[in-house]
């Protein structure tokens, strides 16, 4: 039997395919390293650019965060003047009201003072009008006052007996 290999028959036949195969592999090899070496490029400038922009918002923050340390100071600042300011106000404006408020107290109680003074004196002129009066009409009439002095101590009586 005289078997023939396929690289023996023709010497080619088979090593053309072969080789052409092998070409095929290795330039799908070589395709293949260099898209790995793309991707890999590609990995690199996105971590380059990613921590760079980290980076930048980082400096950024922290100077924003300053400036609100910053305005937060000043905004301290301004409160407690104000409250200081706003403090002294109120106790100048508690003084006034409070020397007002005696002053014309003081002034009311004069007046009433002088006023329950006229009362009184004018009460008892009034009084001694009255006396003054019932002592000519008992003088002119002495009769009807002893009727009308009777009356009014009977009214008298009579009511004192209702409240025991």
């Amino acid at each position: 039997m005289n078997a023939q290999t396929p690289s023996s028959a023709s010497g080619n036949t088979w090593s053309q395919p072969a080789k052409a195969a092998e070409k095929i592999a290795q330039n799908a090899e070589t395709r293949f390293e260099a898209a790995k070496d793309k991707v890999g490029d590609a990995l690199e400038r996105g971590k380059s650019g990613v921590a760079d922009s980290a980076h930048a918002a980082g400096d950024s923050l922290s100077q924003d965060v300053a400036k609100l340390r910053e305005d937060m100071a000043s905004i301290q600042q301004t409160l407690t003047k104000f409250a200081n300011e706003a403090g002294g106000e109120a106790i100048k404006t508690a003084q006034s009201v409070g020397s007002t408020v005696a002053s014309h107290v003081s002034e009311a109680a004069g007046e009433v003072a002088a006023g329950a003074k006229d009362a009184a004196a004018s009460a008892a002129e009034h009084a001694k009008t009255f006396a003054s009066e019932l002592e000519g009409m008992a003088r002119r009439n002495p009769l009807g006052t002893i009727g009308a002095t009777l009356l009014v101590g009977i009214v008298i009586g009579m009511m004192s007996r209702s409240r025991a």
